[in-house]
């Protein structure tokens, strides 16, 4: 069961990170802008050269394409060991190995055929704005706070075990 576990999150993530990645691709150019939710949340299409919060975005290319691609590789190997090594007991576990590995594998698709990954979630407030991101990042960001959860479920646990 867990690791059909895997596989359906994960995939179930992907398949939604780039559906709605080729939509904003196919319905809006660059740049453009549509308002959601009036002074909370837009529908912006950017091309994210880098990392969260545009890291290494002015980097070259020859330099910034293999670097994403390897750690991108890197990651989804890690997600991979830790998955079939720790994860068998754990549901909250499992949970949030497949969200980061799904989240990082729609990123993966995008830095293979783009060298840049396709950003369209704009949550702002008056002028402040949150860059970007898209279904992968929030997959990723989901899946590090159950793995969080998990850490600490199991600290408490552990610790009244031995008290």
């Amino acid at each position: 069961m867990y690791i059909l576990r895997l596989l359906i999150i994960s995939s179930l993530i992907i398949l939604l990170d780039q559906a709605t990645k080729f939509l904003v691709m196919a319905r809006m150019s660059v740049g453009q802008s549509i308002p959601l939710l009036d002074g909370f949340l837009n529908l912006t299409f950017v091309m994210n050269r880098g990392a969260a919060f545009g890291f290494l975005s002015s980097a070259s290319e020859s330099f910034r394409v293999p670097f994403f691609l390897g750690i991108s590789v890197v990651a989804i190997l890690v997600v991979l060991y830790f998955y079939f090594k720790e994860a068998r007991e754990s549901v909250l576990l499992q949970i949030g190995l497949a969200l980061v590995l799904g989240g990082a594998v729609g990123n993966l698709i995008d830095r293979i055929r783009f060298h840049e990954v396709v950003d369209f979630i704009d949550v702002y407030y008056k002028r402040l704005h949150w860059p970007a991101f898209n279904i992968a990042d929030s997959a990723i960001t989901i899946g590090v706070s159950v793995l969080v959860l998990d850490m600490i479920l199991t600290s408490v646990k552990e610790r009244r075990e031995t008290n």
